[in-house]
């Protein structure tokens, strides 16, 4: 057992506040586990400033029980280096965070969560550790620095030892040369890739989270990027092994057709899967063409996003990445020999690459799936290389899959090491900041060329997930969205009036006459997409925002060479547009004209998440209105006192009086009855896709337990409800009241508390949640 493993004292839960507990329903404090139903997430925070640590998380014990979840799902909560404000960063796999309360209130706080009936998920960090300053902090690192390629915990890290000379080069080290030698984090320098695949580096990073599991105060595990693991099936079989009984969901990335792999011992991913798949059923398919011509009149860019991700992965490949690209290579040259163009066609290979990376294991068969990637990613490298490359290119996929007579298990494993970053940063990390043509689909998991998402795939997705990983996550928002759901509720109203937003956007641009912006054109664009998106936005953090935006872009900034005069014209730009108060009343207007129809959006993807298929994670402090940006903005502390006094004011009677306590009602209602009710949503529930009848406005569920947005059999909702200018009757819709049906998620009939279950049984499942015109209160 760790040393610092918690014991739990008997008196560790607190009385709770009675007033607090007025708001949970009757739960049982203890018994068989049930199936997870619904997860919060919680970004802990170890820093004096705006700290929130083990006692702050187990203070909302009674708020999370009456809220409706299963389980509270928890940012990292082992030891990390000093300042960390998400601990990610860990430096002591033997230690629970001092910063965050230490093992004591780590144990109090599992105590008083179990006393509620809520369980935990917390988050482990596998591939990498800090490299904090000073490096002491870190004792397998300080050893392996002392004593190089010697030392007995050398094997813990991913160095390249020759490249090196049997010593880790750490950036700004006066005493080496040259870049980092260690697989890191992204490109990220002060993070340094772990070896999971040797057993007692396993054990020693694994056995404090794996022994609260035994103890019983951690319930399920999230493995964070194992993309970034020499073996990530490998290692989720010793994880599975040791924690047999634990709840384990990967951080895995889906590109497109890409599917997690059948063979990996876990409940499923986190949910960027269905992220894309909930909010493109928001985005009329109509809206495609004018908004796509709207973008590239605007800013002169293309009209598809494809070969700005090309770009923007070679980006990376030549810059932020080289170093893990020059080690791929010199792997690739002991095996291939020194064929001038190798290089080249790595190169383009990488680039090619359609997603994170293939799962190729030394000393196996490659999978269907990671030759079929392969070959794809061959064919579009072909056509950038001349054809005496191509022999070449046609040895680097033999050796990537392990075919032929020479095989390397180097090559096969650094190879997908290498590809995975190299997506992450030169996709969501800087094309997403290049390509604004509808800035709502520019999300983890998600492909900004598929504007929107067809009902009949929808359904497709969730039969998938109902059948092969009915406890997997689902989310609309995480810590690493680049921008909190409800701000993408709100642009996706766009596509539903183009030209109305085109008239506003040529206005906003003109408004000071022949005056020319600094901005880039492709920024500017975002400025005014962000504004409407998540609006009320102070200046703090729309500059903050626009900064990482276009150091993110990597254009005419960057991180690491940023351009001072350039940003500092943008920012004093944006200072200028929200100083107007002329051009911020009618933005303003402009924004308030969208309300009826975001309101919509908000609470019919808010209900489709939490119904469908899968495990609903809600993102700390959206169970009400998200309008965060990008990280920092959506880490800031959340308001839980003013979210306990509106559900407790819902609790008792209390009529919505704003969107804020409309998705509310929906939240906590659903997540209780998918509680209450396993049998409907939990692992046997099922999906079973259902003809919607009746006349348009209406948006139906579709499933015994899940939803489908606008009218899901065709197109034609998209046209009932599409926006009208001249004062027609617009079907605003809302969540239907009708006397005559049942309440399936709690309210009774003829009384205005929320979603109304198409008819049934009163043993039955919910055959839909009909959403109709109209008010709801």
């Amino acid at each position: 057992m760790p040393e610092h493993a918690p014991d739990v004292p008997p008196h560790a839960a607190s009385t709770p506040d009675p007033t607090e507990d007025d708001m949970a329903e009757e739960i049982p404090a203890d018994g068989p586990a049930a199936p997870p139903s619904g997860t919060y997430r919680i970004q802990l925070r170890g820093t004096p400033e705006e700290h929130f640590g083990f006692a702050e998380a187990a203070a909302l014990a009674p708020y999370l029980a009456g809220l409706g979840v299963s389980h509270v799902y928890l940012s990292p909560v082992l030891r990390a280096a000093p300042g960390s404000a998400h601990g990610y960063d860990v430096v002591d796999h033997s230690r629970l965070a001092d910063e965050l309360g230490g093992a004591e209130a780590f144990g109090a706080m599992a105590t008083r969560f179990r006393a509620h009936g809520l369980r935990l998920l917390i988050d482990i960090v596998p591939n990498h550790m800090a490299i904090p300053d000073p490096p002491d902090a870190n004792a397998p690192l300080t050893a392996v620095l002392a004593e190089g390629r010697s030392s007995p915990l050398a094997r813990w890290f991913d160095v390249d030892w020759d490249a090196g000379g049997g010593r880790i080069v750490l950036p700004g080290d006066p005493s080496a040369q040259g870049e980092p030698n260690y697989r890191r984090f992204f490109d990220i320098s002060g993070l340094i890739g772990l070896r999971q695949e040797e057993r007692d580096v396993f054990d020693s990073t694994h056995d404090l989270p794996l022994d609260l599991v035994g103890q019983g105060l951690v319930d399920g595990l999230r493995v964070d990027h194992p993309d970034g693991l020499a073996d990530p099936r490998g290692y989720l079989r010793r994880l599975a092994a040791r924690a047999s009984d634990a709840w384990l969901v990967v951080e895995k990335v889906t590109e497109g057709a890409e599917r997690l792999p059948a063979d990996w011992p876990c409940a499923g991913t986190t949910g960027y899967d269905s992220l894309p798949m909930i909010g493109g059923l928001f985005v009329d398919p109509a809206g495609e063409r004018p908004l796509t011509d709207l973008y590239t009149s605007l800013t002169g860019g293309p009209a598809g996003f494809a070969e700005v991700a090309r770009e923007a992965r070679r980006y990376a490949a030549e810059h932020g990445l080289k170093p893990e690209v020059d080690r791929l290579a010199r792997v690739l040259h002991r095996s291939a020999g020194d064929r001038p163009g190798l290089r080249q066609a790595l190169v383009e290979l990488l680039v090619a690459m359609p997603v994170y990376r293939a799962y190729v294991v030394p000393g196996e068969d490659a999978p269907p799936q990671a030759v079929a990637i392969l070959d794809e990613a061959a064919g579009r490298a072909r056509t950038r290389l001349s054809e005496d490359l191509h022999g070449d290119l046609d040895t680097i996929v033999d050796l990537a899959l392990g075919r032929g007579e020479k095989t390397d298990p180097e090559f096969i494993i650094r190879f997908q090491q290498t590809t995975a970053p190299l997506a992450a940063k030169g996709v969501e990390d800087t094309a997403f900041y290049r390509w604004n043509r509808m800035a709502a689909l520019n999300e983890v998991g998600g492909d900004p060329d598929r504007f929107s998402v067809d009902p009949v795939d929808f359904h497709t997705h969730c039969i998938r997930l109902a059948r092969d990983w009915p406890q997997t996550l689902t989310t609309l928002s995480t810590h690493d969205t680049k921008r909190q759901e409800d701000v993408r509720a709100w642009l996706s109203v766009l596509s539903e009036l183009p030209d109305e937003w085109s008239e506003a956007v040529h206005r906003w641009r003109d408004w000071w006459g022949g005056a020319r912006s600094p901005l880039e054109p492709d920024l500017e664009y975002l400025l005014w997409q962000t504004l409407v998106g998540a609006w009320p936005l102070e200046p703090a953090r729309l500059t903050e925002f626009l900064t990482k935006a276009m150091r993110e872009a990597k254009t005419r900034t960057s991180w690491l060479e940023p351009d001072t005069e350039y940003e500092g014209a943008v920012l004093e730009h944006v200072r200028r547009v929200l100083a107007d108060p002329d051009l911020i009343t009618d933005v303003t207007a402009f924004v308030s004209r969208l309300h009826p129809y975001a309101r919509v959006n908000t609470l019919g993807q808010k209900l489709v998440q939490l119904a469908m298929p899968g495990v609903p994670d809600v993102y700390q402090g959206c169970e009400m209105t998200g309008l965060a940006l990008v990280d920092p903005d959506n880490r800031r502390p959340v308001d839980y006192g003013l979210r306990r006094e509106h559900l407790h004011r819902l609790d008792t009677g209390r009529r919505p009086k704003d969107v804020d306590d409309e998705k509310l009602l929906v939240t906590m209602r659903t997540l209780r009855l998918r509680r209450s009710r396993p049998d409907w949503f939990g692992p046997a529930a099922g999906y079973e896709p259902r003809a919607v009848h009746g006349p348009p406005p209406t948006m139906s569920s579709a499933s015994r337990a899940a939803t489908r947005s606008r009218s899901p059999g065709s197109r034609s909702g998209w046209r009932a409800r599409r926006l009208v200018r001249d004062g027609d009757r617009h079907g605003t819709a809302g969540l239907a009241r009708r006397p005559d049906r049942r309440d399936a998620l709690g309210a009774r009939p003829g009384r205005r508390r929320g979603v109304r279950a198409a008819p049934g049984g009163a043993a039955d499942p919910p055959r839909g949640f009909e959403v109709t015109g109209g008010s709801p209160w």
